[in-house]
């Protein structure tokens, strides 16, 4: 006869891996590092700067 098993133990187990599966799943779908949120935000910055550095002044001189 084989041993009994505790379906609640197996239950608790199932729902414990299931969890660490989908928490694996979403750590390569939306995880990033430190290093790459850090270029991101230079770049935008960058980005933004120049657009500013662009801009035509408008100081109301020149129109009547």
């Amino acid at each position: 006869m084989t041993t009994p098993i505790n379906l609640n133990k197996f239950r608790k187990a199932k729902a414990k891996a299931d969890k660490n599966q989908s928490a694996k799943e979403n750590r390569t779908k939306f995880g990033r590092t430190k290093s790459a949120k850090e270029l991101d935000k230079a770049l935008a910055e960058k980005a933004q700067k120049l657009i500013d550095s662009k801009k035509m002044s408008d100081d109301g001189s020149g129109e009547d």
